[in-house]
């Protein structure tokens, strides 16, 4: 059995632009999954349909939480299997990006016919509207066990301050 990491492990936050290509490449291979789907479906109407099964087929799902206090935002999500050098995070002041890319080559066993088989896609992408504006520069995100945890201080205009009001 192989022994789990406790330690920490630090990730680096991108700029945004760093994510427009490997998006738009994620888009253009949904969008050829999701009309190979048509394709074999033969049928109009099915749009969406053809699309969200793509889409599952190839990003590996996020689970996300999110919590908020006073002059913070707290999100944790769910990456099993993907370590710090295989993700990306990128922020904008409303809006969270989780992208991240690892490579599949285990051996299978040849010990016997395969009855059933799972496969879990290699790649993940979640973009998040933030519920208030953030700090970038002062985020913090780690990894531990397979869960990404970041701390993003709210941005000044975010935090609301209070303003004494005077009269004339």
């Amino acid at each position: 059995m192989a022994k789990k990491s406790t330690a920490n492990t630090s990730l680096k936050i991108v700029e945004p632009q760093t994510l427009f290509d490997r998006m738009n490449r994620l888009h253009y291979e949904i969008e050829r999954r999701a009309f190979d789907h048509f394709e074999r479906d033969g049928r109009f109407g099915r749009d969406l349909e053809h699309w969200l099964t793509a889409e599952a087929e190839l990003l590996h799902p996020v689970h996300v939480n999110i919590s908020e206090s006073g002059n913070a935002l707290h999100v944790s999500a769910e990456v099993p299997g993907f370590n710090a050098s295989e993700l990306e995070v990128s922020l904008e002041p409303h809006r969270l990006t989780i992208s991240g890319r690892r490579d599949s080559n285990k051996e299978q066993r040849k010990k016997g016919q395969i009855v059933y088989s799972e496969r879990c896609s290699n790649e993940l992408l979640r973009i998040i509207d933030l519920p208030a504006e953030i700090d970038a520069a002062k985020t913090t995100a780690t990894l531990k066990d397979g869960i990404l945890e970041l701390d993003m201080p709210k941005g000044a205009q975010a935090i609301g301050t209070r303003v004494e009001v005077r009269a004339a």
